[in-house]
């Protein structure tokens, strides 16, 4: 058996009644109620760690209470400003955890741009002005016509003819008042020149506000902070969202046939909005043909998917240091695959309106439940890719999805088709949010995990739990601090397939001081991960 291992955190804030002991087997959990029965019932948990703790606190984040989390983050700023002062140029300026993520997303605070990058904002912002004083965003062809029609007066002898054919026609006005004739010539000129135009992309305004920086970035790093570039693919997209209708698009109802097959769900850990795009769904052939069959339907989907990502954005925080870019899971499990060529060019479509029109809004693309075919496609195509976009892709196998997924969100925001407690698409009233966290524990091959929730006063006790791939046996039991009482059998031991129920919901009315036992058998030769939450009702 493994050698003792004892947790005990703290509960939250506003569920004081009660304690959390984690312990490798059942033999430590009664030596801990040995050690505990002496102790008078406390108003208020104790907070202890043992010195055995054998779980690296980087491999399960949310186990770690926040104090301890800091203290890595600090050590690691030692470690970095140590660096900085070695070397030439200082490149850590900011204490910014990481997580496991390999793509850093760039600032969009103007003052942490580099000289290059900040000149070549400056000059995209020229760019815009001038094209907003000459409407070349919604008036291209107007504009290309008074441009054709300028240099008609450009030679000295034409202009000077044209003023004598006209100086007799406005002599007797000149003489009579010259200043108002110099005034009125002015306004007329005015009144000729193009008034500036007022431009909104995502709803927010170019060059109104810092939000139009973020915006304004956002292309020059899709064009690799080539001014002349960006502002093109500004200008087209600005005119395609005009021809294409997304201002009435966005109001429009498309019917919800397809919102299993795209959703928004969750949060990962840097605060990101997630989608998951579902490939499987489209294994329907109803679905698939009232989606793909024709052109026309294809249109559709194309319209539905465009304004799906609008309603999307519109819900981002464009301010600088604001979450501006969504976490996008790609779910390829039963995907149709290359050899529907309906789906095939939708997607082609589909993506190349996204790579033109909406740069930069992906900070994450992750595949999971990915085909060895799929992972050698990528293999041919990855030569090709820069870098930059290459960081952005995460593949994991149908074995690994999970734990892939952990690794960029926490349990309480992964939906539970995907591992983690999350529910989504339930018309019921679920017991627990994404707003309640969730306790991440590895189990190691061949132990036992036993919680323990210690009870200070009468309630109801309320909790779910999983193993993910289960595969272990589980057992409850509440244990009452009296030495007369008998321990009371909430669950059996069960052993528990991966068929069968994902998560496990247990609500236990206290009547009694005692703690409740949760025990987790592990028998496999492969680690286990447990998830498990709980909140306290209390008794009236």
């Amino acid at each position: 058996m493994a050698d003792e291992t004892t947790i005990t955190t703290p509960p939250p804030a506003d569920q004081p009644p009660f304690a959390v002991v984690e312990s490798e087997s059942p033999s430590v959990a009664e030596k801990l109620e040995s050690k505990e029965d002496p102790l008078p019932p406390a108003p208020l948990p104790e907070v202890i760690e043992s010195a055995k703790e054998e779980e690296p606190p980087l491999e399960l984040p949310l186990e770690s209470p926040p104090v301890v989390k800091a203290k890595s983050e600090e050590e690691v700023l030692v470690v970095g400003s140590v660096q900085a002062k070695e070397g030439e140029e200082p490149t850590i300026r900011k204490p910014i955890p990481q997580s496991l993520i390999s793509f850093k997303e760039e600032s969009n605070i103007v003052a942490d741009l580099s000289d290059s990058e900040r000149k070549a904002l400056q000059e995209l912002k020229q760019l815009v002005q001038e094209a907003l004083n000459t409407r070349q965003f919604t008036s291209p062809k107007q504009e290309v016509k008074e441009t054709k029609e300028k240099p008609a007066p450009k030679t000295e002898e034409d202009t000077a003819g044209s003023e004598s054919e006209t100086k007799p026609l406005h002599e007797p006005k000149i003489e009579e008042n010259p200043v108002k004739e110099a005034e009125e010539v002015a306004k007329e000129t005015s009144q000729l020149a193009i008034s500036p135009e007022e431009v909104s992309i995502w709803g927010v305004p170019l060059l109104k506000d810092d939000r139009s920086d973020v915006i304004l970035l956002k292309f020059l790093r899709a064009r690799d902070f080539k001014v002349r570039d960006a502002f093109v693919m500004l200008r087209n997209t600005i005119q395609w969202r005009k021809k294409f209708g997304i201002d009435a698009l966005v109001d429009e109802d498309l019917g919800d046939d397809l919102e299993k097959v795209v959703f928004m769900h969750g949060y990962d850990r840097e605060g990101h909005p997630v989608c998951y795009n579902v490939f499987g769904e489209f294994q329907n052939k109803e679905l698939y043909q009232k989606t793909f069959l024709d052109e026309e339907k294809r249109t559709k989907f194309l319209r539905w998917r465009i304004q799906f990502l609008e309603r999307s954005i519109r819900k981002l925080d464009f301010s600088p240091g604001g979450v501006c870019t969504i976490f996008q899971v790609n779910d390829l499990k039963n995907s149709p695959g290359p050899a529907k060529s309906e789906l095939r060019l939708a997607t082609k479509q589909a993506l190349q309106l996204l790579q033109d029109n909406y740069p930069e809004f992906v900070v994450k693309q992750v595949f999971v439940n990915a085909p060895w075919w799929y992972l050698a496609f990528y293999t041919l195509i990855s030569p090709f890719m820069t870098q930059r976009t290459k960081s952005k892709f995460v593949f994991a196998s149908p074995v690994k999805s999970a734990e892939t997924l952990f690794k960029y969100i926490s349990a309480e925001h992964v939906p539970i088709q995907y591992g983690g407690l999350s529910v989504d698409y339930c018309e019921c009233n679920p017991e627990f949010t994404i707003a309640d966290p969730v306790t991440d524990v590895i189990i190691k091959p061949g132990t036992k995990k036993t919680v323990e929730i210690i009870i200070y006063e009468k309630c109801t006790i309320v909790w779910e739990l999983r193993v993910v791939g289960w595969e272990v046996s589980y057992s409850a039991e509440f244990v009452p601090n009296s030495q007369d009482a008998y321990t009371l059998i909430i669950q059996k031991a069960t052993k528990m397939a991966p068929t069968g129920e994902p998560v496990l919901l247990h609500r236990f009315k206290v009547g009694e001081l005692g703690k409740i036992l949760l025990t987790i058998d592990n028998p496999t030769s492969k680690k286990k991960r447990l998830l498990y939450r709980f909140k306290v009702e209390p008794s009236y």
